[in-house]
This record gives C-alpha cells, structure tokens and sequence, in this order.
C-alpha cells in the first residue's frame, strides 16, 4: 500500500469524521481510558465515494499480498458490511465471525458456508489491542480454516497490539494508521502542530495519559 493511498484514507476519514481528534477534550472509552482520538469507521458505510476508496484499498493489498484466498471474513460487527464489499468486489465467498457464539439454533460463531482448509483474509474496521481481532483469527482457526492475513481500516499503533499478533503468528497490516492521521490533520490545519507531543505520549503510554 502506497504512501499516498494511505494518505488518502486518512484525509477522508478526517473529512467524513470517521475519525475525531479533541485533545485538549478528550474522549471516554468504554474501558474508562481517556483518549484523544475517537475513531467510528461505520460511517465510512454512509459515504459512497469514501466507501468505495475503502473498498479498492482493501481489494488492492488482498491482491498483492494473498491472490490465492479462498474466503473474505469479517469481524462482527463493525467489519461485516466492509468485508462484504470486498469479498464482492473480488468475486469471493464472504463469511463473518461473531464476538461470541449465538445462543439458539446452531450457535454459530462463525456465520456462512467455509470448506476447512481453505485460505481466508479477516477484514476488520479498527485494532486497538488486537484482542478481539485475535479472537476472529483463533475462531476461524478452529474451523480449519487457514487464516493469511488481516487487513484493518485503522489502528492507533499500539505497541500491545504488535505483542497481540505476534503472540498469535498472524500477520496483520492497515490502510491507514494513527501517525498518518495526526500528520494530514496538522497539514489539513485541523489540528493545532502543538499537540504532537502530547498526542505521542497518548500512543505510547494510554493508560497512564489517562490518569
């Protein structure tokens, strides 16, 4: 992935404010931490042209990086509609992975028909600590699927996250990532350039930024 797209996709993020940026008030996670950034890439969904740069992205690494997949998963619930658009796009079947099994019926955790063996690319909108991204990959994993990849919208760089997929052997990368985003906003003069360290101490140590 070009530097450039990169730099496309955060400035339409940024645009459609998929991705929001209040440093100086900050944003509660549903963890307590406090955050600079608050990022929703369902509204992405809402946005055709943005929707469409998203989706020819995601088609693009999958091309470079895995052309002999089998399956386009993506992660509930955020990654479901993105995953789907790929897979279409790519003439693929497309499948997703629940956050836990359905409590009736067949209790499927992972929705959609899969042959063991074949190979997938998880598609995901946002990693943080990668945990539930993970939780996909194992899922699919345990289906005998073989799982390549996953590709995620945006992550805030998270030295943990790293650790998270490195634990799991599963290689991971993004279309776009937090220090891009922080970049394109000075330049777009839509974040002031005095909050850069500030905003670099956040990625490097949330929690303590928090408190």
């Amino acid at each position: 992935m070009s530097d450039q797209f990169k730099e496309l996709i955060a400035k339409s993020l940024l645009q459609i404010n998929a991705i929001q940026l209040e440093p100086s008030n900050p944003f509660v996670w549903a963890s307590g931490l406090k955050s600079p950034i608050y990022c929703d890439n369902r509204k992405i969904l809402s946005f055709p042209k943005v929707r469409k740069i998203v989706r020819d992205a995601f088609v693009q690494k999958i091309k470079e990086n895995y052309p002999d997949v089998d399956y386009i998963a993506g992660v509930a619930t955020g990654a479901i509609a993105h995953g789907a658009l790929v897979a279409e796009a790519l003439d693929l079947p497309f499948l997703y992975v629940r956050s836990s099994a359905k409590g009736h019926g067949l209790q499927n955790l992972i929705e959609g028909y899969a042959v063991p063996g074949k190979k997938v690319v998880v598609i995901e909108d946002l990693v943080s600590t990668g945990g539930s991204s993970v939780k996909a990959v194992e899922a699919l994993r345990e289906y005998g699927l073989k799982v390549q990849g996953l590709i995620a919208i945006f992550t805030y760089g998270f030295e943990k996250a790293y650790k998270t997929f490195e634990d799991a052997n599963c290689e991971w990368s993004v279309l776009t990532e937090y220090k891009t985003m922080i970049d394109i906003a000075i330049e777009e003069e839509l974040l002031d350039r005095s909050y850069m360290t500030d905003l670099e101490d956040w990625q490097a140590d949330p929690e303590n930024w928090s408190n």
